[in-house]
């Protein structure tokens, strides 16, 4: 990451008590916390506890119903080009695999002249150089995981968003995606993830938010919140038992 990046960090992005509600229903509720730069968060928590809400109020793709969100004080829509989100079934173009990444290193201002030359660099990092005339649609899984990886991580985002990035994958296909997500950490973009792999996201993260009921209930280091969570919720998450 270039130092101009570092010096015009969107870090920390702070949530104060966020509200998200639908149809008078509470989804997210009184949501505060602050992430800092350096780190690996990783989000847990059972299905409905706003994991992913949380993700997309934080990119930017829903507004919060009360409190904010702020990227060192900017709105999330005021960042965008600095913040990356990939989804759990990735969005990708009906066109070619390094047109997929033209296409997002254009949106980014980068010069005609250096794309491809940019796009392959990402495509050989990510596994896929062989594949870059074939159509995106016809990838597997994996490879259009990657491929939507491959995309994000080519706009040089200082963090990048991950929504469940290997809950539809085999194993194999998951580990090559950590691999990814290790690389680009070492790069210098800032992760924020959820999961609901335990011994995945014990593998990734440096630190953990564990949701429930759109509620925060713990905010804790990895390896504080693994060894000894504070809350019965999250004991009995972690020792999988039923959330009902």
């Amino acid at each position: 990451m270039s130092p101009g990046r570092v010096a015009a960090s969107i870090l920390p992005l702070e949530f104060d008590s966020v509200g998200y509600t639908v149809g008078g229903r509470p989804l997210v509720r009184e949501l505060s916390f602050r992430l800092e730069p350096g780190l690996r968060t990783l989000i847990l928590g059972p299905n409905g506890s706003g994991k992913s809400l949380t993700l997309r109020l934080a990119h930017g793709l829903l507004r919060p119903s009360s409190g904010s969100v702020r990227w060192h004080g900017a709105a999330p829509e005021r960042v965008r080009g600095d913040q990356a989100m990939v989804f759990e079934r990735p969005v990708l173009l009906r066109r070619s695999v390094l047109a997929n990444l033209e296409y997002a290193l254009a949106l980014k201002s980068v010069p005609r002249r250096a794309r491809r030359d940019v796009a392959f660099e990402f495509l050989r990092k990510t596994g896929l150089e062989s594949l870059a005339q074939r159509s995106a649609r016809v990838l597997s899984a994996g490879e259009q995981q990657r491929l939507a990886i491959a995309r994000a991580w080519a706009t040089e985002p200082e963090v990048l968003l991950l929504d469940e990035p290997t809950a539809v994958l085999d194993p194999g296909a998951a580990r090559s995606i950590e691999k990814l997500i290790d690389a680009i950490a070492g790069s210098g973009t800032r992760i924020v993830m959820t999961t609901h792999d335990l011994a995945q996201a014990r593998r990734l993260a440096d630190e953990v938010l564990f949701l429930w009921e759109g509620r925060l209930l713990e905010h804790a280091r990895a390896d504080e919140f693994f060894d000894r969570p504070e809350s019965d919720r999250a004991r009995a998450f972690l020792r999988g038992e039923p959330m009902w």
